[in-house]
């Protein structure tokens, strides 16, 4: 009898975690290659999950495909480890007992350097060498992503017949990371061809009973349910779960309820849990029927309209500048007050503040973002990947939304080996196109995690450029894909060639999204040198470098100077972009206020140019 034909009147059981179990024997490297170096232990677990009921195994598979093996040094042996991991269960498995082919997810939260075509080849690579070894089912298990397991089902479909799971990973009940309710997302998958949809990680049997009670009989599919032990713990620098196979037990009959036929485990659970829920459902048969419990859903408040409009519209209307006047690394706010003063009276757009630039400590950006914002200027903040996990930049930015500040600045940000506190460690949980279609998410009053925030963020997003490259082409090309994450308009590193902005109109005419080009002052020749040879995405030509070295030992002169040459940049800037975005050096903001002057000279002339035009 057949997988599918055994589940059309009888709940099945299946195995529970594959790694707890290997951990447990003091395991501690890729699970997956012990197919290859430590067999008889995965056979071991295999044995020990169908003594104690499982009637469906799956193989050691679960991260055997080229990208995940690849950070093992391991990608060669694809082909390999999956062909003994099959052979292994086959061997292991007794009469009655069915093996399904693991292929996990590799979207999660955090950033992900691989393109959809890539995640494609691997997967093709991973269920070629398990459909060559005769297995009888796959298993689709741990997908946060819905965009992923939808894309890599249909591969999956279109290659075989043999019974296909596609379980669902989420991050908070009953809703997934994008959005989708669990019911919508099994409905989708049960018509692209799954035969058994469901859910499995994360939780442990409560929420998942929870997450299930909205969710339908499939019409043709099965539901299927791979719970976690319980939520983990940390101790000792170890992730654990709590060990009570009973609750499993208790529990079976619960998820019966919800129509459930496939019943195994996942994280934490062992043999014991299996057991336990094998016991839970002796001599109890599927339920053909099922009242749905539809959840109350938050309903998203929007909130009122911005009543200024943000620096990206500004930016397609007129000439708009922001200054960056970066936050001190001390306490004494004196001087940076009266540069907020003059930088106010001299009438620019926004002031932007960085996020510990160069991995070195400053005050809170959002401290003084909140005290600027309250002296009638408009705060841009810069918010780094560096310093916070996926919760912190959560909090961070639901703090930023209530306090009415809502330009950001979206930036991967510099290593920690570079600033004064080498030892920090970096947290890079995303990166800047991760983060920018995050903050976007809430926008659309979604968390991180799916769930909703009730009401809408407001935040306009910038993205940061670099056009000091050699081959401009594939920066844009890098740049097309923060604004298709979301960016509203882009912030280039400081440039001081007037070729490169000419090259730059050039390279991104045909991006409409608003570009500012930055200009950084230069304060000395020994500045110059340090920027040109020293600081990363900063290069100076050597005309500058030369007009500068001049000046040199002349302090009075080097500003003269450098004053000139940022006017002869900003005349080129403004002829080809309205974005300009003056960046103060060592908070010389005399020289930016003289810059902004003459921005505002310029625009107030070409003003009177174009009136006397239309007479």
């Amino acid at each position: 009898m057949s997988l599918l034909q055994q589940l059309q009147d009888q709940i099945l059981i299946a195995d529970g975690a594959m790694g707890t179990m290997l951990y447990s024997y003091g395991i501690d490297q890729s699970f997956e290659q012990l197919n290859i170096t430590h067999p008889d232990q995965v056979q071991q677990v295999h044995e020990a999950y169908i003594h104690a009921g499982a009637t469906v195994i799956q193989t050691n598979t679960y991260g055997a495909n080229y990208i995940k093996l690849a950070r093992y040094g391991l990608e060669e042996q694809v082909k390999k480890i999956n062909q003994k991991a099959v052979q292994i269960a086959k061997q292991a498995r007794q009469k009655g007992v069915y093996v399904l082919g693991s292929i996990g997810g590799i979207h999660g939260v955090q950033a992900l350097n691989e393109t959809k075509e890539e995640i494609k080849r691997s997967f093709r690579e991973q269920l070629y060498c398990l459909l060559l070894e005769g297995i009888d089912g796959l298993i689709l298990e741990t997908y946060y992503n819905l965009d992923e397991l939808t894309m890599v089902l249909e591969i999956a479909r279109e290659e075989t017949e043999i019974p296909i799971i596609a379980n669902v990973s989420m991050h908070v009940p009953g809703v997934l990371e994008n959005g989708t309710p669990l019911a919508e997302a099994l409905q989708q998958l049960e018509s692209l061809g799954a035969d058994l949809v469901g859910v499995n990680c994360r939780f442990g049997p409560s929420q998942i009973i929870t997450s299930l009670q909205s969710v339908p009989l499939p019409k043709k599919a099965f539901l299927a349910a791979y719970p976690n032990a319980s939520l983990p713990a940390y101790r000792d620098g170890v992730l654990y779960y709590k060990n009570e196979p009973a609750y499993f037990k208790q529990c079976a009959g619960q998820l019966r309820e919800q129509g459930v036929r496939l019943l195994g485990g996942c994280c934490g659970t062992t043999p014991d849990h299996i057991k336990a829920l094998a016991e839970g459902l002796k001599d109890t048969d599927p339920i053909t029927e099922k009242v749905v419990e539809i959840p109350q859903r938050e309903r998203v408040i929007l909130k009122r309209k911005r009543k200024e409009k943000s620096l990206a519209e500004l930016a397609k209307e007129r000439h708009t500048i922001i200054v960056e006047l970066d936050a001190p690394k001390h306490l004494d706010m004196t001087e940076y007050y009266q540069g907020i003063r003059a930088l106010k009276k001299a009438g620019i757009d926004a002031v932007t503040l960085a996020d510990n630039s160069l991995a070195t400590p400053r005050i809170c950006n959002v401290a003084v973002a909140t005290i600027i914002k309250e002296q009638g200027i408009r705060p841009l903040v810069h918010l780094s990947c560096r310093d916070r996990n996926l919760i912190g930049l959560q909090s961070h930015l639901m703090g930023l939304d209530i306090l009415g500040i809502h330009e950001i600045l979206a930036i991967t940000g510099d290593p920690t080996k570079i600033g004064s506190f080498p030892g920090a460690t970096s947290v890079f949980d995303v990166n800047s196109f991760k983060l920018i279609e995050l903050i976007k998410r809430g926008n659309k009053g979604m968390s991180f995690s799916g769930d909703s925030l009730r009401e809408h963020t407001s935040f306009t997003v910038g993205a940061a450029f670099n056009p000091n490259v050699n081959h401009v082409e594939k920066s844009v090309a890098r740049l097309e894909r923060k604004i298709a994450s979301g960016a509203d308009y882009i912030m280039t590193q400081p440039v001081y060639s007037k070729e490169k902005i000419i090259a730059l109109k050039q390279a991104t005419s045909h991006i409409e999204t608003p570009i500012f080009i930055g200009i950084m002052p230069l304060t000395s020749t020994k500045n110059a040198e340090f920027l040109h040879h020293e600081v990363p995405g900063i290069k100076l030509t050597d005309e500058v470098r030369s007009r500068m070295k001049a000046a040199k030992g002349n302090r009075e002169q080097s500003t003269k100077e450098s004053i000139a040459i940022s006017k002869e940049l900003l005349d080129t800037a403004f002829e080809h972009f309205h974005g300009i975005y003056l960046i103060t050096p060592f908070m010389r903001y005399d020289m930016i206020v003289e810059l902004v002057n003459y921005i505002h000279q310029k625009t107030n002339a070409m003003r009177a140019q174009a009136s006397l035009s239309s007479y």
